[in-house]
């Protein structure tokens, strides 16, 4: 995709953030804009995250700046290369370039030491020893202040003497913490002499043992957005107080001006799914399901692996804007991107999902039709369908007798195939159950690609697959993970999960199916948008997963 085309696409509409931006440009506050999209690698990003790559990089993108792509590593327990290695695939595969190489805030860590030296020397921050338990009872509550720690009035000398010993091993984990001083009575929680650094001996994806004490995210993290000269820091709604935080520690540190300043807009919120990393990690853990890039997962490798393109993901951060206003997105507004996405540009076939055998009985020999790719891009070309005395349809579009409003093949009427032939339904055969194994018909030779010659109206058309020449397959349908709209205010997850949300069938596609590439999305026609799994996939194993119905869905 060229980059012309990609920035008319990723076009951020107008809203509160661009308007501040025009502003700092017009007034001379910044000549240029710098942002960032900083994640922690402790899971895989989800579509919360991809609203938030959209903006950042999109930003940048459309002020000719710059966008750094920065990983906020400040947890060794939690995190994992695997992780980043995700992270850095999602935002490449959506379209986006970082400037330069990948950060990391590790990079920084012996200058956020450095500046952790310089607040203790300020006497504005102070080793204490009260354990975590007790520090939550010293802190207060929303409605009562806090209260100092024993150890706040430390001297200058003893806090450096004692922040080495940390530094140095000499304290186990939870047993002293570097805390900024601030005021305990602060109508602000966050300002309540918040811990800057605490003792943990676990080794580091980037810097191994270097470390046993590490800095805090609201420590690190506007100081990684100073040395970065990063001018508009965008957060999301959850980090509003803590700009109070982030503003005091760079103005009481002696790092270049200007300083970058935050802004907080209101995350993603997805009708029926989780943006919890906890709880999506919980679901992988427990086998409830096949691992972070499952289709049913509202990560953008699930999604991805359910046949979502980036076009389609970008599309929808674009239609939702960005506000400070909390909101629920309706799924059915992201499943609108992706099917108008591929309606027009995934090419045509025909599967049969739950076949029955049809015998045409006046049929000779194999012939080759020639059908559409996409009927609206004749520069897709044509696909050879091989039309057979054998064919297969959806047990779905024959009854025996039905109503007028059916418009599929009946017992004695009529019905055309899909770039084929009309043909009539005779007789059937059943099994000693009394289920219908074969469906016997005639078919009308002269209508091929034409009306009956006598005049005589056919309504319905069906879609089929030749029972002779074809590919198995099998296919995945894909709904809900849930059962209700909300699943994150439930107190037991196993209790909405949906029965439904995979469910497999095995069937029969079309031969040119048989060199299906991963991910590239497929109108099966009168059945929905599929796309062969990148994981369990193959030429030799056709497996497709349903990426979206052609109708939409039910809301919950």
């Amino acid at each position: 995709m060229s980059e012309e085309i990609l920035t008319a696409e990723t076009e951020t509409r107008a809203n509160f953030i661009t308007h501040i931006i025009d502003e700092d440009l017009a007034s001379g506050k910044h000549n240029n804009v710098y942002t960032r999209f900083p994640p922690e690698p402790n899971g895989y990003l989800h579509i919360g995250h991809a609203k938030s790559i959209c903006l950042n990089f999109g930003i940048a993108q459309e002020y000719n700046g710059k966008c750094n792509l920065r990983f906020d590593d400040t947890n060794p327990v939690k995190e994992d290369v695997e992780y980043v290695d995700s992270i850095k695939r999602d935002v490449e595969w959506l379209g986006f370039k970082w400037e330069g190489e990948p950060r990391y805030a590790s990079d920084y860590f012996d200058q956020l030491y450095g500046y952790a030296i310089e607040l203790i020397n300020k006497g504005v921050a102070y080793v204490c020893e009260l354990s975590p338990e007790e520090m939550r009872e010293y802190r207060g509550t929303l409605t009562e202040p806090g209260k100092n720690s024993p150890y706040r009035d430390r001297s200058v000398e003893e806090n450096l003497a004692l922040f080495e010993k940390m530094k140095n091993g000499e304290f186990a984990e939870g047993k002293a913490s570097l805390r900024a001083k601030i005021d305990m009575a602060s109508p602000f929680i966050v300002m309540r002499d918040p811990v800057l650094y605490r003792v943990k001996f676990a080794s580091h994806h980037q810097t191994g043992d270097k470390w046993c004490i590490y800095p805090m995210y609201d420590f690190t993290h506007c100081i990684s957005d100073a040395i970065e000269r990063i001018t508009h820091s965008i957060c999301t709604l959850e980090f509003q107080d803590n700009r109070r935080l982030y503003d005091w520690i760079l103005e009481n540190i002696s790092i270049q001006r200007p300083l970058p300043h935050q802004y907080e807009f209101s995350r993603l919120n997805l009708e029926g799914t989780l943006t919890s990393k906890r709880k999506l990690l919980k679901l992988v853990t427990d086998g409830i399901v096949d691992g972070w890039n499952d289709p049913r997962m509202p990560t953008i490798s699930g999604l991805r692996r359910r046949g979502y393109t980036p076009a389609a993901l970008r599309e929808f951060c674009r239609r939702i804007g960005v506000t400070k206003q909390d909101n629920v997105v309706e799924y059915s507004a992201l499943e609108a991107c992706i099917r108008e996405d591929l309606n027009e540009n995934a090419p045509r076939a025909m599967a049969v999902i739950n076949p029955v055998r049809v015998v045409i009985e006046n049929f000779g020999e194999k012939e080759i039709l020639k059908a559409p790719n996409h009927p609206n891009r004749p520069e897709l070309g044509e696909r050879d369908l091989p039309f057979t005395r054998e064919i297969y349809i959806d047990e779905a579009d024959f009854r025996e007798e039905a109503n007028k409003q059916y418009k599929r093949l009946v017992l004695g009427k009529e019905v055309r195939l899909r770039n084929a032939y009309v043909i009539k339904a005779e007789r059937v055969e059943k099994d000693a159950s009394g289920q219908i194994t074969t469906i016997f018909c005639t078919y009308d030779s002269e209508t091929l690609g034409k009306n009956p010659s006598d005049g005589r109206k056919v309504k319905g058309v069906i879609h089929w697959v030749s029972a002779e020449d074809n590919k198995p397959a099998e296919f995945r349908i894909y709904d809900r993970l849930f059962t209700v709209a909300n699943p994150s205010a439930a107190e037991d997850l196993n209790e909405v999960l949906n029965p439904q949300s995979l469910v497999v069938k095995h069937g029969f596609v079309e031969p040119s199916l048989a060199n299906a590439k991963a991910e590239q999305g497929y109108q099966f026609e009168r059945e929905g948008y599929f796309c062969l799994d990148s994981k369990d996939g193959s030429k030799d194993n056709l497996v497709f997963n349903l990426t979206v119905n052609l109708k939409e869905s039910v809301a919950f």
